[in-house]
């Protein structure tokens, strides 16, 4: 009885005074204040990954601190200036699980982790060429081609062909939480992206990027390789369509995937599977043109044109988005920009990634019931968004 009665005690001291928080070791850096008063008051930051330029070294992470609505650029060389490679060549997805940040980081071969309170380093995993990261309560699973690649060259005439190439089937590396170290990998298909887990299942899209430019067909992967986490192996492959990206779990049974198409005669969308009892995982397409996309809750949000493969024509972006199914437009004028990364705060607020040019500094943008209200300066071809 007497444990018991301190124990109260202990807690109500708790509760009359709580001690401080230890201040972030970030909190000096400065940058562009916003407007923040229409975010969700639950969130802390807002971290965006910029993946420069191939072979550029020049990959940045940004953040928002919602605390003071300060844009903070280039946030992982100033708080790990000993880094002398910063953050690596080309940053392709950024993750938050508890209070770390997960940075694939393509071209450098590596995940880097990051504190979510102040940007410094934790561990950095090496993996070949990794694409994309998900998470169960026990692993970070993280896409990879396995080395593939192809390069070219033209000749006097103007006709490209591959000149040195490897093409072997893609792995998805399982990466222990605790230890932040790989203890297995599993093959899937050709050129894996994105990744999304739901019920004991990890969805892997399938690209083949690199299989497009080799004989004997060259032709994309179309697939979506469905991996057991007990048993860590592909248990079903299922058909959906050319050069997949981005997979998303609604958490409801529904499992979203999106295709960049063939650049030809076949456009980017968005296809829904359904593994609820009794679909069999039945395949069904939602839409066209998805240029971005995002998740938020159960909803799945898409900007896109119809354009997409007139590359002179002044592109007219069309946003809608995706419940349970049923596809509904939603009010987003992004045509004066050049839509390169989204992140769907609630059903009123979105950041739009610009990359311009591709080559220089983008942009974000943030939108509020249809209307943009801000615009900040970012990194080279900002795309990946992540809240904490």
């Amino acid at each position: 009885m007497l444990l018991l009665l301190c124990g109260s005690l202990c807690l109500c001291a708790c509760r009359k005074d709580p001690v401080p928080e230890t201040p972030s070791k970030d909190a000096d850096l400065t940058g562009q204040y916003v407007d923040v008063s229409s975010f969700p008051e639950s969130f802390r930051k807002i971290f965006l990954l910029n993946e420069g330029g191939m072979g550029s070294n020049n990959a940045t992470l940004d953040f928002l601190r919602l605390s003071d609505g300060m844009y903070v650029s280039g946030a992982f060389r100033k708080m790990n200036p000993d880094v002398a490679a910063g953050l690596g060549d080309v940053g392709n997805d950024i993750a938050v699980h508890g209070d770390e940040v997960w940075i694939v980081v393509n071209n450098s071969g590596l995940v880097e982790v990051v504190s979510a309170r102040d940007e410094t380093e934790i561990a950095a995993v090496p993996v070949p060429t990794p694409r994309a990261v998900a998470f169960d309560d026990r692993y970070a699973y993280v896409t990879s081609w396995a080395g593939a690649y192809a390069t070219g060259s033209y000749d006097e005439n103007g006709n490209y062909s591959v000149t040195d190439s490897r093409n072997p089937k893609g792995q998805v590396y399982r990466i222990d939480l605790k230890t932040r170290k790989v203890d297995g990998s599993v093959e899937v298909g050709y050129q894996p992206e994105g990744i999304a887990f739901y019920d004991g299942k990890l969805y892997v899209a399938n690209s083949g990027g690199i299989s497009s430019q080799l004989p004997p067909d060259y032709a994309y992967d179309n697939t979506v390789s469905v991996i057991d986490t007990k048993s860590f192996k592909v248990t079903q492959t299922v058909d959906v369509q050319v050069n997949l990206k981005n997979v998303y779990s609604d958490g409801k049974g529904n499992i979203y995937v999106t295709t960049l198409g063939n650049y030809w005669d076949v456009h980017s969308g968005l296809y829904r599977i359904s593994t609820k009892a009794g679909s069999g995982d039945t395949v069904s397409k939602v839409g066209d043109y998805v240029s971005v996309s995002a998740l938020c809750g159960d909803t799945v949000y898409c900007i896109g044109t119809d354009t997409e493969f007139d590359w002179t024509a002044t592109h007219v972006y069309k946003a809608w988005r995706v419940q349970d199914g049923n596809r509904a437009d939603w009010p987003l004028d992004v045509s004066a920009t050049v839509p390169y990364g989204l992140c769907a705060l609630d059903a009123d607020t979105f950041l739009v990634g610009d990359a311009g040019d591709y080559f220089n500094p983008g942009s974000v943008s943030c939108y509020s019931k249809g209307a943009r209200i801000w615009n900040v300066n970012a990194g080279v071809c900002p795309g990946h968004f992540a809240v904490y």
